[in-house]
């Protein structure tokens, strides 16, 4: 069991040292848990940080059972046998991903928008603020992408993010989680160049039961991270 977040990515970073100072490879959180995880990563091995946003799509009355999801540029990944045995129709999918994709920009826009932040104070003894422009994605052509998240349960999310990188022509696509459903691992292995994880449990009920702290990563965390980097 990990303490935390946190914990879990520098023992991940471990297992990932051959990336250290690796001037091609980059790391990148999937909002909002993998983010932490992926900043102590990215610290540890001295390469840069910068996240994606993946909105999952749930299944009609069900919306914790992710039947897709959807990431930058309008990618849409379905998991298809999910997808037979939830919805009969197109009509469901594309409302629901044109929800997400909606909410997905509106998200990014949040994380990635300008900051103020205070200069030496004026004469009127006032801090005075300047503004910081928008914060811009970190190219993943032909880079060694190292892809996190806090965890994988059904592999929606992660595939998700693994066909954005792949139409972006992403060198390579490092999967690296501190747990992930062994079904899962095993559906999903064949299409990373490498998976890195340190726990594959027979049965994931849930992701919190790996950590004994595992509270909700809040927007402004992630803000925060994204903006000092």
């Amino acid at each position: 069991m990990f303490e935390n977040r946190r914990e879990a990515g520098k023992l991940l970073a471990e297992k990932l040292s051959n990336f250290r100072k690796d001037k091609e490879a980059l790391v990148l959180g999937i909002t909002r848990g993998g983010v932490v995880v992926a900043f102590e990563i990215a610290k540890k091995l001295h390469i840069p940080l910068d996240i994606i946003i993946i909105k999952k799509i749930g299944a009609p009355g069900n919306p914790e059972l992710a039947i897709g999801a959807v990431g930058p540029k309008k990618v849409i990944y379905w998991e298809k046998d999910l997808l037979k045995k939830t919805v009969s129709g197109s009509k469901y999918r594309k409302k629901a991903s044109e929800i997400k994709i909606k909410e997905r920009e509106e998200l990014e826009e949040f994380l990635r928008g300008p900051i103020s932040s205070p200069l030496r104070q004026g004469s009127a003894g006032r801090a005075r603020l300047r503004r910081i422009k928008k914060k811009k994605p970190l190219e993943v052509r032909g880079k060694k992408v190292i892809l996190v998240d806090d965890g994988v349960a059904t592999g929606a999310t992660v595939l998700c993010a693994l066909k954005f990188l792949r139409k972006e022509k992403s060198r390579e696509v490092i999967l690296a989680a501190p747990v992930i459903a062994r079904d899962t691992y095993l559906n999903i292995k064949k299409y990373f160049d490498t998976v890195t994880v340190m726990v594959i449990p027979e049965r994931l009920y849930a992701i919190g039961q790996f950590y004994r702290e595992f509270g909700q990563v809040e927007n402004e965390e992630v803000k925060d991270i994204i903006d000092k980097q």
